[in-house]
């Protein structure tokens, strides 16, 4: 990865956070996985030459996985919201994690199969939520609040009344 990051997001996996690196680099443009460093000695959830990290980097965003154990479990207070700009790109990012054994949330959310959470967020939905006629808003915020993957379509159609 070079030159280390001054910030990193590290995310906890119980195991797996190798096998999660390399589905999100082969998963999202700008992505890639980097060094993959073994446990020098036993520890409380695995032994010596176990995989303990993972540097990874998510669409430009440098990331460590670690492999910390059954301790901590990822929620819904950490997730990456990645903007699309098209159905087909929105469909081909939800369907990977939802396909890859991930779950299907409201509003555009979803977990991938290690629990970590993703929004998958059309600019179009982004825009009409936050633009400037609040009736339009509020009739694309209602749509959205109906959908689990989000339909660019019907949120235009929402716009338009």
């Amino acid at each position: 990865m070079g030159k280390p990051a001054k910030n990193t997001i590290c995310i906890w996996y119980d195991g797996g956070a190798e096998e999660a690196a390399r589905f999100y680099a082969k998963t999202f443009p700008d992505s890639s996985v980097g060094a993959v460093h073994r446990a020098p000695g036993d520890f409380h959830s695995g032994k010596q030459g176990d995989v303990l990290t993972v540097e990874f980097t998510v669409m430009g965003i440098p990331c460590l996985g670690l492999n910390g154990g059954p301790t901590f479990k990822h929620s819904e207070a950490f997730s990456f919201q990645v903007a699309t700009v098209d159905q087909a790109e929105t469909d081909r990012y939800w369907n990977a994690i939802v396909g890859n054994g991930g779950q299907e949330s409201m509003c555009g959310w979803c977990k991938d199969k290690w629990g970590l959470s993703w929004q998958i967020s059309p600019l179009a939905l982004t825009q009409a939520v936050g633009g400037p006629d609040p009736v339009v808003a509020k009739r694309a915020f209602e749509a959205m609040m109906t959908m689990k993957k989000i339909d660019i379509a019907a949120i235009e159609a929402a716009c338009r009344g």
